[in-house]
């Protein structure tokens, strides 16, 4: 089982492990393309001007300019650290033990702007960029990103996906169609039966499944077999349409 994870835009600084190593990080196949986007955006921050329009910066933001520029230089620390926010906060990475972390490093990828997927516990820098960025001399990221990142999924040959990304960063590198999958929504469901996705809880939704699956670490191989022992586990998922409806508890 492979979970794909969006990142976050809000990220801890500074970090205790060395400089960015792009060959270290998984699916090494996708080296190209993280080294073009880490490339033009530390060209891009040399015009702090150009810098803060592109990546749409308030003045209180122009700090994360000097951020970018120093991307291949920058003290770096696993990603699931790194990142910040609902989804991460309710993840909890940092109080979980070693046994289950390391299961987060086989099995969970956080889809990343400029470095596409990367492992769990990957080694990053902190940086500046969101999905629908467009960065000068490279084409939209879209297309920078999308199949190539289909294409090394294809390669890893996970038993299935768990796809828990945004829209924006499932469209940053779709998972291939030869390999089983469930794109997840998280829902809730009102008194009189509506059906609603929900925004704030989605975020801790997602992270707190991913959690109990570091913690339960489930020997299982198919989405089937996964969507029974989540509701074995108390959490309501149904598929529908293509996708799984994630019910979430908006009071938790």
């Amino acid at each position: 089982m492979l979970i794909l994870l969006p990142p976050s835009e809000t990220k801890r600084a500074g970090g205790t492990g060395a400089a960015l190593d792009a060959g270290a990080l998984a699916l090494p196949r996708l080296r190209a393309p993280r080294d073009a986007t880490v490339d033009a955006l530390v060209a891009l921050a040399a015009d702090e001007d150009a810098a803060a329009r592109v990546l749409k910066l308030s003045a209180r933001q122009r700090g994360e300019i000097a951020t970018n520029a120093a991307l291949r230089q920058a003290p770096t620390m696993p990603a699931v650290d790194r990142y910040t926010g609902v989804l991460y906060d309710a993840l909890g990475a940092a109080s979980l033990d070693a046994a289950a972390r390391r299961w987060l490093g086989a099995h969970v990828l956080i889809h990343s702007a400029p470095f596409g997927p990367i492992g769990a516990l990957d080694a990053i820098p902190a940086y500046r960029l969101a999905a629908n960025t467009s960065l000068p001399g490279l084409p939209p990221l879209r297309r920078l990103w999308a199949a190539p990142v289909t294409d090394a999924l294809a390669e890893a040959a996970p038993s299935f996906v768990l796809d828990l990304r945004s829209e924006a960063y499932a469209a940053l590198g779709p998972v291939p169609g030869t390999v089983p999958s469930a794109y997840v929504r998280v829902v809730s469901a009102s008194a009189d039966g509506a059906v609603r996705a929900l925004n704030h809880f989605n975020k801790s939704a997602k992270g707190r499944l991913v959690r109990h699956l570091a913690q339960a670490r489930p020997r299982v191989s198919t989405p089937e077999g996964l969507r029974r022992h989540l509701q074995e586990a108390g959490m309501r998922i149904q598929p529908a349409d293509g996708e799984w409806m994630l019910y979430a508890d908006v009071h938790g």
